[in-house]
């Protein structure tokens, strides 16, 4: 794995041992992360499948620029981000966005093209009023929680826990989530709500796989039928899954899904 700066953005890069495909992948990760969490097992196992794998930070995520200013951006910084990043790659890549990401991937396809699509466990384009309702009736604690790390403050092991995983983890890998996560930009996340929402009549409309979990707290299933139907299309709901799909045990049927698909959309 190496890491590589694009400007100020921390920029991951796993790259096959023999030839590349064509298109490359490029991921995009969501609240409260950075590219460190495609990086556990997305970015070596689509290396191994032959994919030239790319994951950004966000501005304020990770190791990219200012995170004293964390809260001063907003999607459309994030959709410039990815756009510089995009830029700087060799063609165009297949982009794959995991809940904040995935209106990320929407909103900059008001403005770009893209190869391929893929939303996994994404903020609907109807934002995240719906989930935040949701949580207010069934999960008041963990709404608490994540407004008070979005607030700065640290985050708990058992907050971790609820808000993204339903099956076992371990606990070295609990402590390495753990020490990773941060806050998150009080504007993006009111962006996501209310404020700048995609605007799906301007979206240039690329293939798009769209994909949730079972027992997702954060985006359910139900939130997840909303997009495939703003869209027109179907949606794969895995099963024993929370909300991180790609860390979750069980990820591996993920990555399974995404390259037969890819495999379909754009050829061996």
């Amino acid at each position: 794995m190496n890491r590589s700066r694009f400007g100020d953005l921390e920029v991951l890069a796993s790259a096959p041992e023999g030839e590349a495909h064509p298109v490359p992948l490029l991921f995009v990760h969501g609240a409260y992360a950075g590219a460190w969490c495609w990086a556990e097992h997305f970015m070596p196992w689509f290396a191994d499948a032959g994919y030239a794998s790319y994951a950004v930070s966000l501005s304020g995520h990770g190791h990219s620029r200012r995170r004293d200013l964390l809260d001063s951006y907003s999607i459309s910084d994030y959709v410039n981000d990815l756009a510089d990043v995009v830029a700087e790659l060799p063609v165009a890549p297949v982009l794959i966005g995991h809940s904040m990401g995935g209106m990320v991937v929407q909103k900059y396809l008001e403005h770009a093209e893209a190869p391929a699509t893929v939303l996994m466990a994404s903020v609907p384009p109807q934002g995240l009023w719906t989930s935040a309702v949701g949580l207010m009736f069934t999960k008041p604690t963990l709404l608490q929680d994540l407004n008070r790390i979005m607030g700065g403050g640290a985050a708990k092991a058992s907050t971790l826990r609820d808000a993204l995983f339903h099956q076992p983890v371990d606990p070295d890998d609990m402590r390495r989530y753990l020490a990773a996560s941060q806050p998150e930009s009080h504007r993006a996340i009111w962006d996501m709500t209310l404020f700048n929402l995609p605007m799906v009549s301007r979206m240039t409309r690329a293939p798009m796989l769209i994909l949730g979990a079972e027992h997702d707290q954060l985006i359910p299933p139900s939130l997840v039928r909303m997009t495939s139907s703003v869209y027109g299309l179907d949606d794969e709901i895995f099963p024993d899954m929370g909300h991180a799909m790609m860390l979750e045990k069980g990820w591996e049927a993920v990555a399974v899904r995404i390259r037969d698909w890819l495999r379909e959309t754009l050829g061996a």
